[in-house]
Formats: C-alpha cells, structure tokens, sequence
C-alpha cells in the first residue's frame, strides 16, 4: 500500500523591532552579519526556502504595518533542521545580541506551522500565523520551538488564503 498522506515542511516567521536604522553604527554587526548567516542558513541540512527582498535578504520587506519592524520567514525540513541552525556558528552570536540590535517586545515574536511540502507562505500568512500565537498561545495552528504539534494536527493552509 502507498503512502498517500501529504508531505510537510516547518514554516517559521520571526519579527524584531530596531532600536536605530539598518545604516546606523549601532546596528553594524548585525548588518554586516546577514549575508554570511544567510549563506550558512542556504546551505544548511534541512534548509527549504527564505523570503528574500530586494536587497537579498528580507529586511526591506514591510511586516505589521510597522516601519521599524523586519521579517525572517523561511521553511525547513523540520523543528530539529531549524534549531542545528538556530543555535551554532554567528547565528547563536547574533542571536546573544539581540537586545542591543532590537527592541525587547512582549508579545511572541516567533510562530512556526507547518505547510504542505513545495508550499512558500507569504508575508500576509506569516502576520497572520504570528498574530493568531500572541491571541491564543501554540495550537496546531500556530506554534512554538517550545510547545510543538506534530505535521498532522495542524491546518495546512493559513485562514486568510
């Protein structure tokens, strides 16, 4: 017998609010430190897809009607694929960072959800994920790294699509 079932991938979006401008000395590290997260990230075991602007990366691209907001959305293999990334290599120094590149927000600044494999989620799904998460907390619709749901309890296509 065939296994018919869907394949999926792990969408995530994560938010930040900057404390000063992309130009600003302040926010050079982190500048200078996004093309080489990206390669690594690109060429990362389980990597599928990233939002790319403009500029290469995603940081010219509108999120939340906030002008001092930028985006990272991307899909993975898997949560383990995702967090391997996530915490090695000048990702995990920019990550120690944070707060000095960006502003410290209350509400969740990270959703994951799970997508139909070949599936790229635009900005408008992402927003959308991430704002259902602060409204309701990790359901299978809108998840965290640290209170997952499996591939087949979550909804495969976002509300608004």
């Amino acid at each position: 017998m065939t296994n018919t079932a869907p394949v999926y991938e792990l969408a995530q979006v994560n938010v930040a609010r900057l404390r000063h401008p992309l130009d600003a000395p302040q926010l050079k590290d982190f500048v200078d430190g996004l093309d080489p997260v990206n390669a690594v990230a690109d060429a990362a075991d389980g990597f599928v897809w990233r939002l790319r602007g403009d500029s290469g990366n995603a940081t010219d691209v509108p999120v939340l009607g906030d002008a001092w907001m930028i985006v990272n959305l991307s899909v993975w293999r898997d949560p383990g694929a995702l967090t391997a990334f996530m915490y090695r290599g000048l990702h995990r120094e920019l990550l120690a960072r944070r707060r000095e590149f960006f502003e410290r927000l209350e509400e969740a600044v990270t959703a994951l959800w799970w997508v139909p494999a070949g599936h790229r989620p635009a900005v408008a799904e992402a927003e959308d994920r991430l704002l259902h998460l602060r409204a309701h907390g990790p359901t299978p619709y809108a998840f965290t790294l640290r209170a997952p749901f499996a591939p087949g309890d979550a909804p495969a296509v976002s509300r608004s699509a």
